[in-house]
């Protein structure tokens, strides 16, 4: 038995799930509520798709996304863990940590009495996974289905000594046109330009964009909104756990040198990611957990 035969066989009493196997190797969990459907796939527990019933979807994913063991994928909500960026140290470690790129185990799938639908992942351990990261830890990525998308990302200390921990929800979202797109909500705070060659600067009023925009905010407050004119809606994001928020968009000449944006991709997107990064990194003490939060929902402007 196959490992797609298998899941559909273990969660054969969840009704609301199938899995397939998009590639060859690569398995995809695909969720279908009252509230919305999703598709997450299992190297990762990487949302890929979420889409609110008789709504646009919420999260982008390119159409020219690749799916390949061991390859990160272009859209969704891919997982930053355990470092954000560069390694610290090892620049030959993979930039942004190696959770989005390596299987992770499904441990409980159950609907909820509310009829919202809950996912709860763990990262499978490997030689190579505890080569690039040798404390004694585990995470876990909860996922709630419902008419808002809820990410939880647990990390626990079992070792006896602290570590550093940086991590981001790297999340997608899918825009009507990013030229007319505005986020409100990081005013005054402090950020690092990194297409200014990390000048720091304040947040003047809301952010909008006209080229590349690649900043990390410090000191954020846990809500912000992407105002979207074009498919007259609002998301909203509201997180806890996270002291950074990081903005993305490459725009023309990047995207085009990335190869999986396709023509005018990044005119349909934008990352807006709750983080601890830079100077808001994490240091978890022996025992304890860490608990990052995001949810996600729109309403109509």
């Amino acid at each position: 038995m196959n490992q797609t035969a298998e899941l559909n066989h273990r969660f054969a009493s969840a009704d609301f799930l199938n899995f397939e196997e998009k590639t060859d190797g690569f398995v995809v969990a695909n969720l279908t509520t009252p509230f919305a459907t999703a598709s997450i796939a299992l190297q990762g527990a990487h949302v890929m798709t979420y889409q609110p019933a008789g709504q646009p979807p919420l999260i982008w994913l390119s159409k020219f996304a690749k799916f390949a063991p061991g390859k990160s994928i272009r859209g969704g909500v891919p997982v930053c863990w355990p470092w954000f960026g560069a390694h610290a140290t090892d620049a030959k470690l993979p930039g942004h940590g190696f959770a989005r790129t390596v299987p992770w185990d499904l441990v409980d799938a159950r609907m909820l009495p509310d009829q919202r639908v809950r996912l709860v992942f763990e990262l499978e351990q490997s030689d190579a996974t505890r080569a690039q990261w040798p404390h004694a830890s585990t995470v876990k990525n909860t996922i709630t289905i419902g008419q808002e998308l809820e990410v939880e990302l647990a990390t626990t200390n079992l070792g006896a000594s602290p570590f550093e921990l940086g991590q981001a929800l790297h999340t997608y979202f899918e825009v009507g046109d990013i030229r007319q797109t505005t986020i409100s909500g990081l005013e005054d705070c402090e950020f690092i330009d990194k297409v200014a060659g990390g000048a720091r600067k304040t947040q003047q009023g809301a952010v909008n964009f006209t080229q590349e925009t690649d900043r990390v905010y410090f000191g954020t407050r846990g809500h912000c909104e992407i105002r979207d004119p074009a498919l007259g809606r609002t998301i909203v994001i509201t997180s806890t756990g996270s002291r950074s928020t990081v903005v993305w968009n490459p725009w023309t000449e990047k995207a085009d040198k990335m190869g999986d944006f396709g023509p005018d991709g990044h005119l349909a997107m934008v990352c807006v990611e709750n983080a601890n990064a830079v100077d808001d990194v994490i240091q978890l003490a022996p025992g304890a957990t860490h608990r990052m939060t995001a949810q996600y929902r729109s309403i109509k402007a």
